[in-house]
């Protein structure tokens, strides 16, 4: 967190006049030099919230609490984000069958832990004239994961490579 994102006390200057407000001053527009006064007689800091009003707007408190509560805030906000995993799997466009079900039973359980999927089919040389094969796999994949996720991106070629996202469903608790 950088301490210059506010102005604070000396620091505030080219403005004649401020608009103080806050829980410990009566709200209204006063002189700087008269605003830096009351915030060294109450002890505390006067820190500009709202640069471009006009006035200025500043507020009458503790800084360092300020910034303290400031970062405990944003640490909260920060724990509540939910962190998104991507798992791939990679099939080949004439991929058999056992190996299909072995790759099926590991996207299951990616969606089962709550990771998104990206299932992709990548055509190497020639085989990209198989094409309609992979799109084929690719939507077999989805049909048979649909009680687990929801398809997000429906097969799409991208160069050599054709993908499908598959985000889990919410699990109720």
């Amino acid at each position: 967190m950088k301490e210059d994102q506010h102005r604070i006390n000396e620091k505030i200057k080219y403005v004649d006049e401020v608009r103080l407000v806050g829980d410990n001053v009566e709200v209204g527009v006063y002189p700087l030099a008269k605003a830096k006064e009351l915030a060294k007689e109450q002890e505390l800091d006067l820190v500009e919230i709202s640069p471009k009003a006009k006035p200025p707007v500043c507020k009458i408190i503790d800084y360092k609490k300020f910034l303290y509560e400031q970062k405990k805030r944003e640490k909260v906000l920060k724990s509540k984000a939910t962190k998104v995993t991507i798992k791939e799997i990679r099939f080949g466009p004439q991929t058999d069958e056992h190996d299909y079900e072995f790759k099926k039973k590991h996207a299951l359980k990616f969606l089962q832990d709550g990771a998104k999927l990206k299932a992709f089919v990548f055509f190497k040389g020639r085989s990209i004239i198989f094409k309609e094969q992979g799109q084929i796999l690719l939507l077999k994949l989805a049909q048979e994961l649909e009680e687990y996720g929801k398809v997000e991106q429906l097969p799409k070629l991208e160069g050599k490579r054709m993908i499908m996202f598959i985000a889990p469903k919410k699990v109720g608790k």
